[in-house]
């Protein structure tokens, strides 16, 4: 039986794919005046989709971002104000200053079309709730128009999501027509799985397994050094960071998620700021939670008032969230130190 490589979380087919496409590319291209190395056609997939988040601190991952362009998909928005704030480079793909264009891949999938009332995500989700092991739960994000935009600068990247319940789980198939393994793979995975575990949720089933399948998997030349560093520590350690993601509420439904953004815009608008024990009395499950202390704990490194990113917001993050930030911002690792 010929199955896709399977690996326990991401972390593990991010370092193979990066070896594949450093080490032994098929092509080397120049697309767009990036250089870069490539392998054809590869797929992976998670049995448990949720261990989401790699523990490299030569990667240095943001689970600030991760979890912020995750809500900001989820709400189906495509505008920069919020999304540029966690990531100021996508401001560069934008053709209006305003929004962002085939990247927005939450605007394609949850919110109706002009003249509709559902979005494309919901018709999928209706589909499934009345018929049993269907094939038809696809929903597509790139759309043929894109090629009809002079020098577009923003071309979706994401084909599209497989939604496919079996024996009462739900799986999903995502369709990436080309993918950055450095740069964007990490992103991509965290927010395709959390789509899914969501909308999981909301069928009232089980999670199944994630399958990722990219055409163009490719490697830039101008991050190579620093996929070799990331490389070279996964070699040497003697063991990996092990830290298991939790399980998102049952009750999470679109209603969750238009709260949580009221209180990011307040974080991030620097509106309002939050102590752990604020945040524990929203009214929110611990899970969320944890994006909320996230998001303090960067409004306090972006608008510079402590030294370090105070002690009581780290404490009461999980180990992992925990671990991620204190190698990536001095702020936190000054404070995590102190612990």
């Amino acid at each position: 039986m010929l199955t896709p490589p399977t690996y326990q979380s991401v972390e593990g087919a991010y370092l193979d794919l990066l070896r594949l496409a450093s080490q032994s590319p098929e092509h080397h291209i120049d697309a767009r005046g990036n250089a870069a190395r490539e392998v054809l056609g590869v797929t992976f997939r998670l049995p448990d989709p949720r261990q989401r988040l790699p523990y490299l601190a030569e990667r240095k991952a943001n689970p600030v971002f991760q979890f912020a362009e995750a809500l900001w998909y989820l709400a189906g928005r495509r505008d920069l104000e919020m999304i540029g704030y966690y990531a100021p480079s996508m401001r560069s793909s934008s053709a209006d200053g305003v929004h962002l264009g085939g990247s927005a891949y939450g605007h394609t999938l949850f919110t109706p079309a002009a003249g509709d009332t559902l979005s494309s995500f919901d018709r999928v989700l209706d589909l499934l709730r009345t018929e049993s092991d269907s094939k038809r739960g696809y929903l597509p994000v790139f759309s043929p128009d894109e090629h009809a935009i002079p020098d577009n600068i923003d071309m979706a990247c994401l084909a599209g999501l497989h939604l496919l319940v079996r024996s009462g789980r739900l799986h999903m198939v995502c369709h990436m027509r080309a993918n950055d393994l450095d740069c964007g793979l990490l992103s991509d995975v965290f927010s395709f799985t959390m789509i899914q575990e969501y909308a999981a949720i909301q069928l009232g089933l089980e999670l199944g397994s994630y399958t990722h399948t990219i055409g163009s998997a490719h490697v830039n030349e101008a991050n190579m050094e620093r996929v070799k560093r990331v490389l070279d520590e996964a070699q040497q350690r003697p063991t990996a960071p092990d830290f298991d993601f939790p399980v998102m509420p049952h009750s999470t439904s679109p209603d969750t998620i238009t709260e949580l953004l009221v209180h990011e815009e307040l974080l991030r608008t620097n509106t309002r700021d939050y102590r752990a024990a604020e945040i524990a009395h929203l009214g929110f499950p611990a899970y969320w939670q944890q994006v909320l202390l996230l998001f303090e704990a960067y409004r306090q490194i972006q608008y510079g008032e402590p030294e370090a990113v105070t002690r009581d917001v780290l404490d009461a993050l999980h180990p992992g969230l925990r671990w991620l930030l204190a190698h990536r911002w001095a702020a936190c690792r000054k404070a995590v130190t102190a612990l």
